[in-house]
């Protein structure tokens, strides 16, 4: 079976760590697109809303994973409204699966998105989770050594 990173990247911070997990681990990309783009202020009043935007079409087939990355920025300390969307959608087929998360973002709150994102999943824990500050904007070795650390844990 094969892994999927499912991720929404709003400034190029979760595409990037997307790209660079891929790169390492072979893994599917399925990027997450809202038909109505959000902006800074609009993003954090949606997910503090709970909202599920209409997405985008996007091709998944749950059926040929067996684990499921999903990467997300981290907006007022909430599910981003795009992934919520997705796990909505999909909730059923995503039963019985492994996953694992990674967070980007240039404040705080990664932790408390974890637990509402383990919550949304009916999970108890992720097989590996990763929180990195603007990887794209700011890159450095220790952010690299990161993303090939977690990367390792999906072989």
């Amino acid at each position: 079976m094969k892994t999927a990173i499912v991720y929404y990247s709003r400034t190029g911070n979760c595409e990037y760590v997307a790209k660079e997990i891929e790169k390492e681990a072979g893994c599917d990309l399925i990027k997450l697109e809202t038909v109505k783009p959000y902006r800074f202020l609009n993003g954090g009043r949606a997910a503090l809303a709970s909202e599920e935007p209409e997405l985008v079409p996007y091709k998944f087939d749950a059926g040929q994973y067996d684990h499921i990355i999903f990467g997300l920025p981290v907006w007022a300390s909430c599910v981003t409204p795009p992934l919520r969307t997705f796990i909505s959608r999909n909730i059923e087929a995503l039963h019985g699966k492994k996953f694992s998360v990674f967070l980007c973002y240039k404040g705080g709150g990664g932790d408390k998105v974890i637990a509402k994102l383990r919550d949304l999943l009916g999970i108890q824990k992720f097989e590996a989770e990763m929180i990195l500050i603007e990887p794209a904007k700011k890159p450095d070795i220790e952010k690299t050594k990161m993303i090939k650390a977690f990367a390792g844990k999906l072989r």
